[in-house]
């Protein structure tokens, strides 16, 4: 199990790529904050394996909600709480997460994963990361190409 954050989420709806997470995790939890910035950019329903959970507002949540944004805030400190790891994106929630010792994975790691694990194959993956990329996901070519050339490694 493993909690989320939104712009992961979101990226996966609009590419209609569910499978990727659904391939990794059976539950993946995220706050309401998440579930309400993921409703916003779509009405449909989401996957059964996404499971809203209330976070506990304590001092560490308020401390957060002062650096990041509400969804954020929610999806640390919900990992904190759970003791799980977090999917996020965002550069500074990243090393915040970090900072507070929570294990973090972004798109690419759930993309690497599905690779590795035989769900797609090398073509198919870059092919993806574009395609986020062209939607808006804030990507490096850099970064793409690093994992692509860590995919080829492992074979």
């Amino acid at each position: 199990m493993i909690v989320s954050d939104s712009t992961t989420l979101i990226v996966l709806m609009e590419t209609r790529r569910w499978d990727l997470l659904g391939n990794l995790f059976s539950r993946i939890w995220i706050p309401r904050a998440v579930y309400e910035e993921v409703l916003f950019k779509d009405e449909k329903r989401l996957p059964s394996f996404l499971e809203v959970h209330e976070v506990e507002d304590d001092a560490t949540l308020q401390t957060l909600r002062l650096l990041l944004d509400r969804g954020e805030s929610e999806a640390i400190a919900l990992a904190m709480q759970l003791g799980r790891p977090l999917i996020i994106d965002e550069k500074k929630g990243r090393k915040i997460a970090r900072r507070y010792g929570v294990e973090i994975m972004g798109l690419l790691g759930i993309v690497y994963l599905n690779v590795k694990k035989g769900f797609l194959d090398a073509s198919a993956a870059e092919d993806f990361l574009q395609e986020a990329k062209a939607r808006g996901f804030q990507i490096s070519e850099r970064l793409i190409a690093r994992m692509m050339q860590k995919v080829k490694e492992d074979r």
